[in-house]
């Protein structure tokens, strides 16, 4: 993951600023004094001008109020930021100091656009006649033609980018399976997300009971003393009224896809897991043809809000966790019941510090989830669970499952799934490397929070799904879609 600590300041100041002037009722009459606030000039910062800097300030700003960055919104939740998108290579090929201005000219030979012609010292490749069929660097002697991939349009799984005649990315809404992936890896910071965070901050003035709903994978991310009830007593101090662990509603989830797997396992059907939306995504747009074989079973965020709404009618429920993809399952999947926003770890770092409250270290006392739950962020780990239910009710079955972890290996699944080809029953799918604790807005390296979440999880109480669903009631909403 690409990480450079100007990019995130200025990233983290900005949504700061949003929300607590979102908090205090000033944003409309302030907001355009915040570009000032960050770049007083007179000397640039990181690009060319203080002007571009602004510039691209007012543009993150937009996105931290859930708008688009464009004038014509395409509704796609990850946006390019194109003020800030200008300084990569136009052309995947280029010409290096390599180049012996040969003779043969192979180069030009191999190439069927006219793309390239013999310059004063070195060919030349025109980037607007350019196919980027890579010919011309198969042929040289020389290795003198290199291809090269913008960070972004490499990170895509779905090959969702491209570039406009201006050379700035360009993301296809209809390919784009919401991951995330490319934003980490642009060393420009030029594509962010919109932000759910100043409808959280005006639900949380309100007046409304807002519950805030906190992802499997958050235990870990901050050290081993920042445990759920950690979570829980700032979320509180914000103005949620309580904090539910989503952990929960991965026990809710397997409970209800064991039953399922099992019905399709006799009935000789092929599931797919239905709990990450980068990868359900990844099937309704690039495989549709497979969209019934995704489990009927909403999601752990859906579970745990209709369980929350059930409970309390009129509530609002907020999830927070390292996912953008999240987002999309709010705004485009549109199930009944399911959480009203999502929100990043960033995001609600930038809402709980305009309220000037911290997570701070407290006992590992709020347990919401039975262990198998509280692992369903892992990879693999929806699929334990499940067998951990079929194990409890007793209806054990011999089903091999496909644990696809990762985009290229949900592809690869899918892929044999649709030829008629997959060896195993059941697809767990994680769009992710390593699940949802490898998500794109993930706070921790993985390896630490690994090592801070095992010791969380440890000492967690060990009873089973089944007997911790005993304490909630079930039956007073489904969990199917």
């Amino acid at each position: 993951m690409y990480a450079d600590e100007n990019l995130v300041k200025i990233k983290h100041d900005v949504m700061y600023e949003v929300a607590k002037l979102a908090f205090e009722g000033k944003l409309e009459e302030e907001r355009d004094h915040i570009p000032m606030k960050l770049i007083p000039g007179p000397m640039p910062q990181f690009r060319c001008c203080i002007y571009k800097e602004r510039e691209i300030i007012r543009q993150r700003i937009r996105l931290a109020e859930g708008k688009s960055v464009a004038a014509k919104d395409n509704g796609n939740i990850v946006q390019v930021i194109s003020s800030a998108c200008e300084d990569c290579p136009i052309s995947s090929y280029v010409v290096t100091d390599n180049c012996q201005n040969c003779a043969g000219k192979a180069c030009i030979s191999a190439c069927k656009f006219d793309a390239i012609s013999k310059g004063r010292e070195r060919s030349y490749i025109d980037p607007l006649k350019c196919k980027e069929c890579g010919k011309c660097s198969k042929v040289c002697p020389y290795n003198a033609i290199a291809g090269l991939k913008r960070p972004c349009k490499n990170s895509c799984p779905v090959n969702a980018i491209t570039y406009d005649e201006y050379g700035v990315s360009q993301i296809d809404s209809k390919k784009c399976i919401q991951c995330g992936r490319c934003i980490h890896s642009c060393p420009f910071g030029a594509i962010g997300t919109k932000t759910f965070i100043v409808d959280v901050v005006n639900a949380l003035k309100s007046g409304k009971p807002v519950y805030a709903m906190v992802a499997p994978a958050t235990e870990g991310q901050f050290g081993p003393d920042i445990t759920m009830e950690s979570w829980r007593v700032a979320a509180k101090k914000v103005g949620f009224v309580d904090l539910i662990e989503v952990g929960l509603g991965g026990d809710m989830t397997a409970a209800s896809e064991a039953d399922e797997w099992v019905e399709a396992y006799k009935e000789g059907k092929k599931k797919t897991t239905s709990c990450c939306p980068g990868f359900v995504n990844m099937i309704r747009k690039h495989y549709p043809e497979l969209e019934d074989h995704i489990s009927t079973t909403v999601s752990p965020m859906c579970g745990v809000s209709r369980m929350v709404k059930a409970k309390h009618p009129g509530a609002i429920t907020v999830f927070i966790g390292p996912c953008t993809a999240k987002k999309s399952e709010v705004v485009d999947q549109k199930i009944e019941g399911n959480a009203d926003y999502a929100l990043t770890y960033s995001e609600i770092r930038a809402i709980m510090r305009a309220k000037d409250v911290k997570l701070e270290p407290a006992d590992n006392t709020y347990q919401g989830a039975s262990v198998h739950g509280k692992l369903f962020g892992n990879s693999g780990g929806v699929t334990a669970a499940v067998l951990q239910c079929m194990k409890e009710t007793d209806q054990e079955i011999d089903a091999k499952i496909c644990r696809a972890n990762g985009a290229a290996e949900c592809k690869k699944a899918l892929l044999l799934l649709k030829a008629g080809k997959l060896p195993e029953d059941f697809i767990e799918g994680m769009a992710c490397e390593g699940g949802c604790v490898g998500g794109p807005s993930r706070y921790e390296d993985e390896l630490p929070a690994k090592k801070a979440r095992d010791q969380l999880i440890g000492a967690a109480d060990r009873r089973e799904v089944h007997e911790n669903l005993k304490n909630y009631d079930m039956d007073s909403f489904s969990m199917h879609r």
